[in-house]
């Protein structure tokens, strides 16, 4: 979908969440890659984190970011597989106001390309929460750039037509 390089391009200021028992910041290469395209897209990188596999662990760093007037978006990284430590939905499902399951079904759509069936292991999910976009992608570099190069890039992108995630922003606390 085309870029409307006569609109303006508004930064969103994101919040990247790796959620790992194991990985620390310099082995966070999927964190890594996500602030690398983030931040070359032209964006703002709010804050970065790394937190245990616990869904009440995730859920405080979710309320703390939707409550910062800072924080634009979140993106997580990890813990959307289908083994007893991953609960980065579950955690989601708790600060969700609404749900975006296109997000996750066109994430498996892009993912099929790239690993065939393996990626119905996948749970990427989306939501909405205070005004605040949640996006929850798995924690290999390669889903990270499934996500972000697929979908995300573009949604979060001011200048994308037909309409985007940013565009909607100023709306999302309507009621």
């Amino acid at each position: 979908m085309p870029i409307d390089e006569s609109r303006t391009f508004l930064p969103v200021r994101i919040a990247v969440l790796t959620v790992s028992d194991t990985r620390g910041l310099a082995e966070d290469r999927s964190g890594d890659t996500l602030v690398a395209r983030l931040t070359e897209a032209g964006h703002v990188l709010a804050d970065r984190r790394i937190e245990k596999d616990d869904v009440e662990t995730i859920v405080s760093r979710l309320h703390a970011w939707i409550g910062d007037p800072d924080v634009d978006c979140i993106i997580t990284t990890g813990g959307t597989g289908v083994t007893g430590r991953d609960v980065t939905p579950e955690a989601i499902e708790q600060v969700a106001e609404k749900m975006i399951p296109g997000f996750g079904e066109l994430f498996r759509m892009l993912s099929y390309q790239t690993i065939g069936t393996s990626t119905v292991q996948s749970r990427a999910c989306a939501c909405v929460s205070h005004g605040t976009y949640i996006f929850a992608l798995p924690g290999s570099t390669g889903a990270v750039k499934d996500g972000w190069d697929g979908i995300l890039r573009d949604q979060l992108d001011s200048r994308h037509r037909p309409c985007n995630f940013v565009e909607l922003m100023p709306r999302l606390l309507e009621r």
